[in-house]
């Protein structure tokens, strides 16, 4: 009974009835006088576990809005704990990995319909199970989410409700299958799928949002985009039309203006620039007049149009960016207030004077004990709260301490080791001095140059740089330099290869015709080892400061492109689906010799045919895949464009140019968005300004996701407190 009692205490409730600066505005309840005995031990557990959560919600950007009572707590904390959380990350991957096993399966050597040989199907039921078991994973999965915020908040929340529906219709359709023994021709929950991945992350779904809010204005250059293509096709019909006084017949419109849909493509084509100049080349051997048609087209719609639409979407879409970013900085915001509010509420909280409000140190490290955080993160957080001995944290000193969550910990390289000899000692500051590295740069550069030649001596020479190094550095301090991992990986390979070939194939000599011997041959080896030494050259990078720039900014750029990443899957996986529903089998390989050189010798010249794209189909999943890469990209996709116009119908047409919109101009114009902001973020030299030696800021460094912390905007109190007032489970028993 008191720990029910405990539980149905308000959870802003106050020691003390009068209010100080730091007091929260009126409307949060107040008890009147401190608890003792058992009750106010389980309060007391209750506050400091409900701290807990709120912190954890707070690192993590996620909703304080669910349940707070003991019991639910727990239940929410192993929901987010690794284990759950990768074993729904497995299953997410899982279910999107069966496209490639199940009907029709992508497990053949090739996708060349020539010389494809029959997949292995497998039989009714095998994916279905793992299917089935996928799909329970997702029930559990929404039912704790549901019950964690409540039914009211489930019923607001539009991604849950549709979580909940994508489940039925996937779960009905997966019976449906079983009971025509998988035979049915259509499988709509292939389709739903790639929900599963965007529910579960957070970064996606703003991401997403971000898209759709950008949609209004992409679409107004869109359609200039359409006026401007619909313009000069109309012209073009004109001005290549044929006349009654042409002797003979007009190549350009016999080629590319043959219809209005013909003319209509080959100008869409001309957009990406893909058949330029084939498309001006009938007209401009006529008359060089004929140039200044397609010049001003590209011109118009390539260089100002499509760069046009570029800069748009980075402007727009960096405004919503900065909103969803805002909404992240909130959530961080509103979790440790809320974890201050429930920590100075506490029994015996107030201090010595019913003014003085704030949170005891030892209490609030005894939460950062049960935290899941980072350990750097950890240690720095409660080193600065016993700073504060046993001094009351305010509200504004409680949340500054979690500016410590705004940074990341730069890794201190081990101490070298010490020697006593004088002479170790000057070997030890020669082969630790960064000219030693690039003397190693310049070694790499000529084993490069003389590839395939002396790469004994070669590998030698790195075996013992290798030793040096770890002399100079210890073995630890080597270890601390990712790019001596690499270096000392790749010359432990090369050392084991080049042992490996002597071995087998023995030293060269005047009748030596060696043969293939265990599992590679001669020539497989040393191809092998030449393509390792290729990847040690890469060891120069770091040592050039403008090109070790641009690679950590592109390896930054993985972890703030992981959400864009994850829109492109979805993406890419339902247009497969839909390409294979709709173009399975309708690529055929022409009868007669496989090697198809009499039917290439008379096919037309740049046609499918002649250029052999015969694996660019929609057989199978992978395959399909690679097929819409080819035409993301946009080199020679007319080609496969008029492909499947001749072996489908004209309408193919609608599905390929949906693809190059969705694909080729949306998705890659936003990729560049956040490119530039972040190479702009990057080489601004304000973020290049390190803090003095020896200070505590010196071993941090601001990280990559925070990169528009500086033009956010910080909430404010009354802000906070009423988001705080709107928490659906404040009052734990009503």
């Amino acid at each position: 009974m008191a720990e029910l009692q405990a539980e149905s205490e308000p959870l802003l409730g106050r020691a003390h009835g009068g209010r100080g600066r730091d007091s929260p505005p009126s409307g949060l309840s107040a008890f009147s006088s401190i608890q003792v005995g058992p009750g106010a031990m389980a309060r007391q557990d209750l506050c400091i576990n409900q701290a807990v959560v709120f912190i954890e919600d707070a690192v993590q950007y996620r909703s304080i809005y669910h349940r707070m009572d003991a019991r639910s707590m727990w239940l929410y904390r192993w929901y987010y704990s690794n284990l759950c959380q990768r074993t729904l990350s497995f299953t997410i991957f899982l279910i999107l990995f069966l496209a490639f096993i199940e009907t029709p399966s992508s497990l053949t050597r090739t996708a060349d319909v020539r010389y494809r040989s029959p997949p292995w199907e497998p039989p009714c039921g095998l994916t279905e199970a793992v299917e089935l078991l996928c799909l329970l994973v997702f029930v559990a999965d929404v039912s704790v989410k549901g019950y964690l915020v409540g039914w009211s908040q489930f019923q607001k929340n539009l991604w849950l409700l549709a979580y909940l529906t994508v489940l039925a219709v996937s779960l009905v359709d997966w019976a449906v299958s079983l009971s025509l023994l998988c035979q049915e021709p259509l499988r709509l929950r292939r389709l739903l799928r790639p929900f599963f991945l965007l529910q579960n992350s957070s970064m996606m779904k703003k991401t997403l949002k971000c898209i759709r809010w950008s949609l209004p204005d992409m679409a107004s250059v869109g359609l200039l985009l359409a006026i401007h293509l619909c313009l000069f096709t109309m012209l073009g019909m004109l001005l290549f039309t044929v006349g009654e006084k042409d002797a003979e017949p007009n190549r350009e419109r016999l080629a590319y203006f043959r219809s209005l849909p013909e003319a209509l493509t080959s100008l869409l084509v001309l957009l990406t620039t893909a058949n330029n100049p084939d498309v001006m080349i009938p007209a401009y051997s006529k008359n060089r007049a004929y140039a200044i048609f397609f010049i001003v087209f590209t011109l118009i719609g390539s260089l100002f149009l499509m760069n046009l639409l570029t800069a748009i979407i980075y402007n727009q879409f960096r405004g919503y960016l900065m909103k969803s970013l805002q909404t992240s900085l909130l959530r961080r915001r509103l979790g440790t207030r809320a974890a201050y509010e429930v920590l100075s509420s506490m029994p015996g909280q107030a201090g010595a004077t019913p003014e003085a409000i704030g949170v005891k140190p030892q209490n609030f490290l005894q939460v950062l004990q049960k935290v899941q955080m980072s350990h750097s993160h950890k240690q720095a957080l409660m080193e600065k709260v016993r700073s504060y001995n046993d001094v009351l944290l305010s509200i504004d000193e409680f949340q500054k301490l979690f500016d410590e969550l705004d940074k990341s910990v730069i890794k201190e390289h081990p101490p070298r080791p010490q020697y006593q000899s004088p002479f170790l000692r000057t070997a030890q500051v020669f082969f630790g001095h960064q000219y030693f590295d690039y003397l190693g740069n310049v070694i790499a550069l000529s084993n490069l140059v003389s590839i395939c030649i002396l790469d004994c001596i070669y590998i030698l020479y790195y075996v013992l740089e290798l030793l040096l190094k770890v002399f100079a550095l210890g073995l630890w301090g080597y270890l601390s330099y990712p790019s001596n991992v690499c270096d000392g990986l790749l010359t432990s390979i090369l050392l084991v290869l080049e042992i490996s070939t002597l071995a087998v194939y023995g030293f060269p000599h005047p009748r030596w015709k060696p043969e293939t011997l265990g599992l590679l041959s001669l020539w497989d080896m040393t191809r092998l080892v030449n393509m390792l030494i290729v990847f040690r050259f890469l060891r120069i990078v770091p040592n050039m400061k403008p090109m070790a720039m641009v690679v950590s900014t592109v390896l930054g750029l993985i972890q703030n492109l992981r959400a864009f990443g994850g829109i492109l899957v979805v993406v890419y996986y339902v247009f497969a689906i839909i390409g294979i529903s709709m173009f399975r089998g309708t690529i055929v390989a022409p009868l007669g010799n496989s090697s198809l050189a009499p039917a290439n010798g008379s096919a037309s010249c740049g046609s499918f045919e002649q250029l052999e794209y015969w694996a660019n189909n929609f057989d199978d999943f992978a395959a399909a895949l690679v097929t819409l890469w080819n035409v993301m990209v946009v080199n020679n996709w007319q080609v496969i464009l008029d492909a499947y116009e001749r072996y489908v119908g004209p309408w193919s047409k609608i599905y390929f140019v949906l693809w190059w919109l969705v694909s080729s101009v949306i998705w890659v114009n936003l990729f560049l968005a956040l490119l530039l902001e972040n190479f702009l973020h990057r080489w601004d030299p304000r973020s290049h300004e390190q803090p003095p030696a020896g200070t505590s800021e010196a071993t941090y460094q601001m990280s990559e996701e925070l990169m528009f912390r500086d033009i956010l905007e910080e909430p404010g109190d009354e802000e906070l407190m009423e988001k705080l007032r709107r928490h659906p489970h404040l009052w734990l028993c009503r």
